[in-house]
Order: C-alpha cells, then sequence, then structure tokens
C-alpha cells in the first residue's frame, strides 16, 4: 500500500546506471520526451550507486512540488508581481514541461519513485552475480530502488486482506493534511511479483493495483442557468452554467448534469443552491440540492421560482428531432453532420492530439470553420487555402500558415490513429488499437461482418454493431475516400484476420529467443489465428513456445505436461 500522488507521472530510463531519457505517461504508449528538464529535478539520480544494477531500467513515478516549497514559490511570484500557481500539482506539470530547461531548474521539484517496468530484468542480473534470494515481491524491489538513490514515499506499507487495506486507507486519510505533499487517495498492489505478472495490463492500466481515492472535496454555489450541450455523436447533455467556486485545487464554473432522468432525480433548477465536487477530483458534477435555499413564489402559494428540467424535444444546435432509445440514458440529435454542433465536436475529435493530431486547430477555430460553412467534414480541412485560414478572426498569415504545415504534417499517420479519428460510437483508442492490430488495414475492417468483428479482443455486439453500422453509410465510405484522395496515408499490412481462426481461445506462452521471429512478430502471428499470448506458465497453457536461452518457462511446461513447440512447428500449427 502506498499514498496516491497528486503530481505527473514519469518513466526514467537508465542504461549501465546512467539516466538516459525521460517521459510523461502521454497514452500509455508514447509520452512526451522531457529529459532535458528532468535532469535539472535535484533527486533524480543521474547515475545510479551501489550494486547489481540492470544494464537497463525503467523506473516509474511521480514528478511533485511539496507544499512547502509551493508556498514559496508563489511568494516570489506575487514579489515579482506574476500570477500565482493555483495548486501543486498544475505548478509541477507546468515547470516540467518549459521549453527552457533553465525555467524547470528554477523550480522546486521531486520525483517519487513508485515501481519499475519490468521486474524481470533486477532478477537476472541478481542470477548473474549469485545473488540469492532476487526480489519475489514489489516492496523488496522499492528496496532496492531505494538502495540505487532514488526517493519514495516513507508511508508506504504491506498489508494483508481487506481489513488492512481499509485501516492502511483510514491512517492515511487522517495523516492526510501532515504529509509532505499532496494526495487524493491511497493506491493497493498486489505484492507478489509472480501474481503480477499473471494479472498483466489492461489498456493503460495494470490489474494488479488499484486507486482507492477519497471522497471529493464539495463546495457550495449556486446555479445561474441550466444548458444543453450537443456532443459528436449528437448526444445532449445538460451543463449547470455556476457562479464561480474554488473546489478540488480548481476554480468551477460548469458542473455535468450527465442526462434528463440525472437532472430530474436531483431535481437540479435554476437559481439553486447546490453542493458541486470534481468527480475522480476531475469532471466538475452537482453532487446535490440544498432545497431550504431554494428561491420561491411566496405569492403562488410559496411554489418553486423555476419549474423542472427537461430537454428540448428539438436540438438547440440545429433543430433536429431529438431520440432517446429504450435501453439508453442519453438522448441523441438525429441531426448527423448536419447539425453544426455534431459537425464541431466531430472536427475537434479528428484534429485532437491522440487522433490525427492537427496542432494549433483549436475551438475558436473550428467554431469559425463550421459557422462560415468552409469545413463540413474532415475532408475539407485538407482543401483549405492559405487565404481562407487567414481571412479567420484572430487568424494571422503566421497562424494560418502554422495550422496548414500541421495539417500537411497530420497526413502521416497511423492506422489506429485514423480508426480512432473517425470518431465511430463506441470506438476509444484501445479499441481502435485492437481493430488495426487485428485486421491490419482499413479495408478489411470495412468490409468486416458484425461476427468477425466480435472476433477482435474485447469488441461484444454493441461495439460491433457500432462499428458495422459506421461503415455502412455511403456519407462516412464517402469522406474517407475524399480523406485517403487528399495523401492521408498510413502503413497498411496484409490483413490478418482469418474467417476460421485455427486457434481462437487457445494460450500460447513464448520463452527463449527464437531463430527468425522477434516476440512482437510471433505474438502477431498467434493473435491472427485468434490465440492469446500470456506471460506465465499455468495449468490452461494450451501450448509453450521455446526458443534458445528458454528458461523456468519452459521447466514449468515439462513439470505440467504442456505441449511444447519450437519456431518451425509454431508456424505448422497456425498454417494448418
Amino acid at each position: 500500500c502506498e499514498p496516491k500522488f497528486d503530481g505527473l507521472a514519469i518513466s526514467l530510463r537508465y542504461e549501465k546506471g546512467v539516466f538516459v531519457q525521460g517521459a510523461t505517461r502521454g497514452d500509455g504508449t508514447t509520452g512526451e520526451d522531457v529529459t532535458q528538464n528532468l535532469r535539472t529535478v535535484r533527486n533524480i539520480p543521474l547515475r545510479l550507486m551501489g550494486e547489481h544494477i540492470p544494464p537497463r531500467l525503467d523506473v516509474r513515478g511521480e514528478v511533485l512540488m511539496l507544499r512547502a516549497d509551493f508556498v514559496k514559490l508563489n511568494e516570489r511570484q506575487r514579489a515579482r508581481g506574476e500570477k500565482e500557481f493555483v495548486n501543486p500539482r498544475n505548478a509541477a506539470a507546468g515547470s516540467l514541461r518549459q521549453l527552457d530547461a533553465k525555467m524547470t531548474a528554477q523550480r522546486p521539484l521531486q520525483f517519487f519513485a513508485y515501481g519499475v517496468a519490468d521486474v524481470g530484468v533486477i532478477q537476472k542480473v541478481d542470477l548473474l552475480h549469485g545473488v540469492s534470494p532476487a526480489p519475489t515481491f514489489h516492496d523488496e524491489v522499492m528496496n532496492r530502488l531505494a538502495g540505487w538513490g532514488f526517493t519514495l514515499a516513507d508511508e508506504r506499507m504491506v498489508m494483508r486482506g481487506a481489513a488492512g487495506l481499509a485501516a492502511y486507507y483510514a491512517e492515511m486519510a487522517t495523516a492526510r493534511a501532515q504529509l509532505p505533499y499532496d494526495i487524493d487517495g491511497v493506491v493497493y498492489k498486489v505484492n507478489d511479483l509472480a501474481s503480477q505478472v499473471k494479472l498483466g495490463f489492461v489498456s493503460r492500466a495494470p490489474r494488479f493495483a488499484i486507486a482507492h481515492k477519497f471522497p471529493a472535496e464539495e463546495a457550495l454555489t449556486t446555479v445561474e442557468s441550466i444548458e444543453v450541450q450537443v456532443g459528436r455523436t449528437g448526444a445532449l447533455t445538460p451543463v449547470a452554467r455556476l457562479a464561480p467556486v474554488f473546489v478540488g485545487g480548481v476554480t468551477v464554473t460548469n458542473a455535468t448534469l450527465h442526462n434528463e432522468a440525472e437532472a430530474q432525480r436531483k431535481d437540479v433548477r435554476v437559481g439553486d443552491t447546490v453542493s458541486v465536487r470534481r468527480a475522480g477530483d476531475v469532471i466538475p458534477e452537482v453532487v446535490a440540492v440544498v432545497l431550504e435555499k431554494r428561491p420561491m413564489r411566496a405569492a403562488h402559494g410559496n411554489a418553486p421560482l423555476h419549474p423542472p428540467f427537461s430537454l428540448p424535444r428539438r436540438c438547440p444546435g440545429c433543430g433536429s428531432a431529438v431520440e432517446k432509445l429504450e435501453d439508453e440514458a442519453i438522448a441523441r440529435c438525429t441531426g448527423g453532420l448536419f447539425c453544426p454542433a455534431q459537425r464541431k465536436q466531430a472536427l475537434l475529435h479528428f484534429a485532437s492530439r491522440r487522433a490525427i493530431d492537427i496542432d494549433g486547430l483549436g475551438e475558436k477555430i473550428v467554431e469559425q470553420l463550421v459557422d462560415h460553412a468552409i469545413v463540413k467534414t474532415p475532408a475539407d480541412l485538407y482543401k483549405l487555402g492559405l487565404a481562407g485560414l487567414a481571412s479567420l478572426q484572430r487568424m494571422a498569415e503566421k497562424s494560418a500558415a502554422n495550422i496548414l504545415a500541421a495539417i500537411e504534417k497530420s497526413k502521416h499517420t497511423t492506422l489506429t490513429r485514423f480508426i480512432f479519428a473517425l470518431g465511430i460510437r463506441n470506438v476509444g483508442e484501445a479499441t481502435a488499437k485492437d481493430l488495426s492490430r487485428y485486421f491490419g488495414n482499413l479495408d478489411a475492417l470495412m468490409q468486416a461482418s458484425e461476427a468477425q468483428l466480435q472476433q477482435v479482443p474485447d469488441v461484444g455486439p454493441v461495439v460491433a454493431a457500432s462499428i458495422a453500422h459506421f461503415f455502412a453509410e455511403p456519407h462516412n465510405v464517402e469522406v474517407i475516400e475524399q480523406l485517403r484522395a487528399a495523401g492521408v496515408t498510413w502503413p497498411e499490412g496484409k490483413a490478418m484476420v482469418v474467417a476460421n481462426a485455427s486457434q481462437t481461445g487457445k494460450t500460447f506462452v513464448l520463452t527463449g529467443t527464437l531463430p527468425t521471429l522477434s516476440r512482437d512478430e510471433a505474438k502477431d502471428l498467434i493473435e491472427a489465428q485468434g490465440g492469446k499470448v500470456a506471460g506465465s506458465v499455468s495449468k490452461k497453457t494450451d501450448y509453450v513456445v521455446a526458443g534458445s536461452d528458454a528458461g523456468s518457462k519452459l521447466e514449468k511446461a515439462q513439470e505440467l505436461g504442456i505441449q511444447i513447440l519450437n519456431e518451425d512447428q509454431l508456424k505448422e500449427l497456425l498454417a494448418s
């Protein structure tokens, strides 16, 4: 058990004990390179000390600012007549992303380590040097990090069972105000390293760790109005516009009411005094109404001054009909891309950093492009010229040229990003990545039936129906063709989908070095036939694929009587 730091997640890479690179977590696969700025963080060791250091080591942790240092920083900001920081987390994140490392060096940042990317590298070095026993528990790895020169949370503990976790949570909640840094909860991790490997990861998160957050801070404010926002899929979301209130480290002026049923259940009305919190310390939401403070009409039998909230029957963006399906809580505009609000949101999603990534194409510019009927679909972005962009409000010629350069750069993307950018309902980043890996190219995906789509890991009937419906719409196919014609490209491979996958449901484990295939190549071949690649051998394992220098996994497979394959036998099996 350890405190959940309220900072910025960072990964540090060491080669032969020397710090060589540091990055933010980003999307879990690709982060932002902040190496030079991290070199200025005083408690990050640039060279590890001690014995038995692995040749390559990736250390995970958090960069943050201590409360006392934050107070001193804001005192200096006030003395200089400069803007103060809202909270230590924002101050730390902003400091680490400075373009000039000299600016970062002036900020009092700290790094706290909480794990490593691959424990196996430590265990291998121990075996090589005859160190016994090699670490088999997470807390032992943490002690090893402390010995190499990393700062760790003093409050970390090993607890057993639900009662132990609850006791740790209560203790940290009590101690929270006295800690030198901000935390927003605690993290529980399975201590046994072998169990961590078995549990593995899902998308960006480990299955062997879970956060237990503290209750969000709440504050009272008043509802000035209730507006309805239209999302890129047509979803209508009521949003309470609030008198500004400081809660959870930020000033909140808007709070989601989620949907019509939730707004009516809480009976939120204009003029009400409400309790507001940041859900998950991120999204502001209305918790409850303080009914005794509700404005009333004394002259009309003391009735409420304002009526209950209800969604409009027509879309506020385009006037199209609003419909709500029986099995959904969300009401949606039926206007599709005819609706300017949906068009704006679809374009912003398409251009977002994790999608096509058109730097500089923000909300204000997209609003003007749609309002002036310059852009109707994502494909129209690639038809923009300098004169048209420069004519927009607050758009200088240089800014317009920068956006055009970003649009040109975005033509070279990946299939995963392109699928995600299309904005298919129920398809997020992780699903886009699964679809990309499974089908290999866009044409195979577009031609796939719902049954074939459900063969993709983690794609169920609802998601499969959304994908099939999207590609069955002629308008969507036309936009994709226009994007390709405009030069939007990505590396495409051979379609990996197999109509009757021979290894569906089978579990493989790879060990050792194969003669011609890399681990990733072998994994792709197995997954293309519907198989699953696991990290450890168990009774549920169907095959172990062994190469040279195979270790304990091969021995365990032999003990359990699991069929062992070499590379040629694997290829023969998959080709059968």
